[in-house]
């Protein structure tokens, strides 16, 4: 099956006009995005997150490597016919509807009228914004904006998404909302590039992420897969534990500290580190003892933000 998103050996080298030292933006990535995928991309500021989307989109071009989409150069306008994008920080018009606005994007994406006419009240339904369709845009909120901007990359019906934040400003029922809405949009067979700060939504959208860092790729793989793997590595060292007590007493969370577990309290619960099942153990037995009711005894999991900040923090040769 032809990939719908590929990047080979990708380089991208900014070198400046009068001198000085050349910037190695990309330093040879590859990964590659299946129809029906939705793929996360992560990094720091400056990681090349920002180059990658650029040379898809012919924006600019690699200085090695290759890069295509459904199976065509990046290079090749022909490429981004089926390719819907959302940039970070778009801007509408505010003197046009919802309506006018999508109307626009069609049009210029080469839909005819009578399609978009039957097309875009249902897009705007699908994105929640069907009472607002005839509503001028300098009257929506970010979060709305953030949605109409959804839907003018979804209006001509592409088979691959670019996304750059597309659940910033939205409330936390928006973003659920969208995440189904990219669920079902991959479930058609689309494929979908995220580019996200959220990494809590990345994590619960993305079937697999890449972890860009100075250029390179320092991880990719399923969520379960890089956390497992983070969780492997911390193996040896002290593994924390959420536990929920009462009464949780100040004697009973400095015994904890003095049987050095580095107690912390945490909304309500009290967050331990322990050596082995022993060390657990003997701090279960100690809050018995004080007459406590344990309600929880809960071990942390690794997350996809644990992986991103020991990935960004490790050594460039790590």
């Amino acid at each position: 099956m032809t990939a719908a998103i590929e990047v080979r050996g990708l380089r991208k080298t900014y070198r400046p006009a009068f001198g000085g030292r050349a910037i190695d933006a990309l330093a040879g990535i590859d990964f590659a995005v299946q129809p029906g995928e939705l793929f996360g991309l992560l990094g720091p500021n400056g990681a090349g997150k920002t180059t990658t989307v650029k040379i898809l989109l012919g924006l600019t071009h690699a200085t090695a490597g290759e890069a295509s989409l459904l199976g065509l150069p990046a290079r090749d306008p022909e490429s981004r016919r089926r390719v819907g994008y959302l940039p970070e920080g778009h801007r509408f018009p505010g003197y046009l509807t919802a309506r006018q606005t999508l109307s626009v994007f069609g049009r210029m994406s080469g839909v005819d009228h009578a399609t978009l006419k039957a097309r875009i009240p249902d897009l705007l339904e699908r994105v929640k914004l069907g009472d607002w369709m005839d509503v001028k845009v300098k009257k929506f909120s970010k979060g709305m904006t953030q949605r109409l901007g959804l839907a003018a990359a979804l209006v001509h019906e592409p088979e691959v998404l670019l996304l750059d934040e597309p659940t910033d400003g939205v409330d936390p029922v928006g973003r659920r909302e969208i995440r189904d809405l990219l669920r079902g949009e991959a479930a058609k067979g689309r494929a979908v590039l995220l580019n996200s700060h959220l990494l809590s939504e990345i994590e619960l959208t993305c079937d697999r992420v890449a972890v860009l860092r100075k250029g390179k790729v320092a991880a990719m793989g399923t969520v379960e897969e890089l956390t497992k793997r983070d969780e492997e590595k911390r193996r040896d060292s002290l593994k924390g534990y959420r536990l929920a007590a009462a009464p949780l007493t100040e004697e009973l969370v400095a015994e904890f500290g003095a049987l050095g577990a580095q107690p912390e309290r945490v909304n309500g619960h009290v967050r331990v580190l322990a050596r082995d099942p022993e060390h657990l153990n003997s701090l279960i037995d100690a809050a018995r003892q004080r007459g406590a009711l344990l309600t929880e005894v809960t071990p942390e999991k690794s997350t996809l933000e644990d992986v991103f900040v020991d990935l960004v923090k490790a050594a460039p040769d790590a």
